[in-house]
């Protein structure tokens, strides 16, 4: 309900402030064409993410679009779209516990085909070989996957692609704090982002609901305390996927796990946007603040 979603940690409720929040429903894609299905997301985006927001602030003012969903591979076409909306790359801020930036010749297919190359693990791989990834700051978090074949080629590939790597274990010794300084440091607070977060970065005693669980992650409260510190990133569109209601508990803790990443997630976008609206009247006015 919009009047009980009032945010005390952000001051505001996303709801009931001057900015409008839409359902913009699902995107109708083939079940049987993953191409088919991948261009018609990526139309879907561009046709939305083009579109002029309710409330114009700035130069070149852009909706932004949070995806919900399952196959994590939606953030290849949300990537395309976004390339050709704000004329060039962005970062990619990648919570996950896997990297997703396999060669598709890497990934796991008995018959390999050009429609095997659209997968969950491999869509970065493909926006960072299409330049859609600015290579050198984007990052991943909560990584605890295994790797391919007998060396260390998965990582030198993901080196290659410019992304940051923060383990799930490295919360231990450098807690929320010190990861939310990493990713600031490496994207910077400016920096057209794409955040996409794969709801198994979450250890699945925690939120079972997924299709490849890993055993050792982050709570769900480091994770939620992790996006709050966050909040001034630009953030320019975002996914929360590979959530999957079939494999979820009775309580469906994944499934409000996510909403409240969501929550989350809305909340930083309208809070930075009415900051920087109320800096610009201020700027405008001849106003200044006291420190």
């Amino acid at each position: 309900m919009p009047s009980m979603a009032f945010n005390h940690r952000r001051g505001l409720n996303p709801y009931l402030s001057p900015y409008t929040i839409l359902d913009c429903g699902d995107i109708p894609v083939s079940p049987l064409d993953n191409a088919l299905a991948l261009r018609q997301m990526s139309e879907a985006f561009l046709e939305l993410g083009s579109r002029s927001p309710a409330l114009a602030q700035g130069k070149n003012p852009k909706p932004k679009l949070l995806t919900l969903g399952g196959d994590h591979s939606v953030a290849l076409p949300a990537l395309r779209a976004l390339n050709k909306i704000h004329g060039g790359p962005v970062a990619v801020l990648h919570f996950d516990a896997h990297l997703d930036t396999w060669n598709p010749a890497k990934y796991t297919s008995a018959w390999e085909s050009a429609q095997s190359d659209y997968n969950h693990g491999s869509m970065f791989w493909i926006a960072s070989n299409e330049g859609l990834i600015l290579n050198g700051s984007s990052a991943h978090a909560g990584l605890r996957t295994r790797l391919t074949g007998q060396s260390w080629a998965d990582y030198i590939d993901d080196d290659r692609q410019g992304f940051l790597r923060i383990s799930s274990d490295d919360i231990d010794d450098m807690g929320t704090r010190g990861i939310i300084d990493a990713i600031i440091g490496r994207i910077g607070l400016e920096t057209p982002t794409y955040l996409s977060i794969d709801i198994d970065v979450i250890d699945p005693g925690l939120c079972p609901g997924t299709g490849t669980p890993e055993p050792g992650g982050w709570t769900s409260r480091e994770l939620i305390r992790i996006i709050r510190g966050l909040e001034d990133l630009n953030v320019v569109g975002a996914d929360i996927v590979e959530v999957a209601p079939a494999y979820d508990g009775t309580g469906e803790q994944t499934a409000l796990t996510a909403a409240q990443l969501g929550f989350e997630i809305m909340t930083n976008w309208v809070g930075r946007s009415m900051g920087r609206m109320e800096s610009g009247i201020k700027s405008k006015t001849g106003n200044k603040e006291e420190l």
